[in-house]
């Protein structure tokens, strides 16, 4: 980066049908520091699409349309196109992101200017998903998501695996060729014995993070300085318009009940996201000012609520609605269970049937 330049800091992001929350997030991660977003959406139906005109028009963000269909998924496409986007080619550093994730930095004061600055050194920073469950919300409500949902997963956990996959903050120095859901791809051979890579609690990681691992390692407490808020459930009524939505990442299972129980931990408080949220008020207030933003923030609510009570019609829908509401927050397993589950993995990794650090990825 040349000096006295401003450092130019990338979120890439994909979205579908996600209107009625793209204000909150955008909002609170131009307060954590990033400069430049770009952004596709692909066949929405809630008008998220014309929000992000209407956004680009202000100046906020890139809008890429990205219409299907998609046969590899639209978020591998989206991150095709990302990967030689003239905002890359520009940007410092590059986060790839979903709209149920934020980004939360713990370190300084909040910001990515402070946790790149405490690692002057560092080349990325892999942080762990900190899973905020559904808490027995079951309507959907027009409010911040980090401050409706505070019940979240323990700071240290063995099982599931899943709990431990992070997202990548990385310096886009000519290192990697593409970007990727969780990491960035296509290594640079000559490039990699310069890269350091710190997890969420200062840690520097073995060098197989730097071309191919995808989860941090279990049994620690990876949230220490910075951690990626995952909030994949939401209100159960919610997660009903997330299932007939469908998967981003085409090569992902469906979501279902089992997607809902392994993702619904809410065994520990974690409010440090939810009580700095009003630091974004300026931004999200600007927002709302927009008379055309508010207007279209409005019918996506309406939306939400519309496409809700539509697919209550179908059995299917109503029957995994009860299911949801039936369901007990999942419980947290014991040592000996986490062994036991851990030893499984460990097995089936080294038959390359389990969660390997080489499998495609998905989220």
């Amino acid at each position: 980066m040349t000096a006295g330049r401003t450092r130019r800091m990338l979120a890439v992001l994909t979205v579908r049908d996600e209107a009625a929350f793209l204000l909150d997030w955008l909002a609170w991660h131009r307060q954590v520091g990033f400069t430049d977003f770009l952004v596709f959406s692909n066949d929405c139906s809630d008008e998220t699409d014309r929000m992000l005109d209407r956004l680009a028009q202000l100046g906020w963000l890139t809008h890429c349309p990205n219409p299907g269909p998609h046969p590899q998924g639209a978020q591998w496409a989206a991150l095709k196109a990302a990967s030689t986007h003239p905002l890359r080619q520009t940007a410092d550093w590059v986060m790839v992101l979903d709209i149920d994730e934020y980004l939360t930095i713990h370190t300084g004061d909040g910001t990515l200017p402070a946790l790149i600055n405490r690692f002057p050194d560092a080349t990325a920073f892999p942080l762990t998903w900190r899973m905020f469950g559904n808490a027995g919300v079951v309507g959907y409500e027009d409010r911040p998501i980090p401050q409706q949902f505070t019940a979240a997963a323990p700071a240290v956990m063995g099982w599931p695996w899943r709990a431990a996959m992070f997202k990548t903050l990385f310096r886009d120095d000519g290192s990697y060729g593409k970007l990727g859901v969780h990491r960035p791809r296509q290594p640079d051979a000559e490039r990699m014995a310069a890269q350091k890579w710190v997890d969420g609690s200062g840690r520097t990681l073995p060098d197989a993070f730097h071309t191919a691992r995808l989860y941090t390692p279990f049994g620690r407490d990876n949230y220490q300085l910075a951690q990626v808020s995952h909030y994949a459930l939401g209100a159960a009524e919610s997660y009903v318009l997330k299932v007939a939505r469908g998967r981003a990442n085409r090569t992902a299972a469906a979501f279902d009940l089992s997607y809902w129980i392994e993702r619904n931990l809410c065994v520990a408080e974690d409010r440090r996201l939810a009580d700095r949220f009003p630091a974004c008020s300026a931004h999200r207030q600007s927002l709302a000012e927009d008379a055309v933003l508010a207007r279209l923030h409005r019918d996506a609510v309406n939306w939400r609520r519309e496409r809700f009570r539509a697919l209550m019609a179908d059995e299917s829908y109503r029957s995994l609605f009860g299911r949801l509401l039936m369901a007990p927050p999942s419980r947290l397993l014991s040592d000996a269970e986490n062994r036991l589950l851990l030893s499984y993995a460990n097995t089936a990794q080294s038959a390359a049937t389990g969660p390997s650090d080489a499998r495609t990825e998905t989220d």
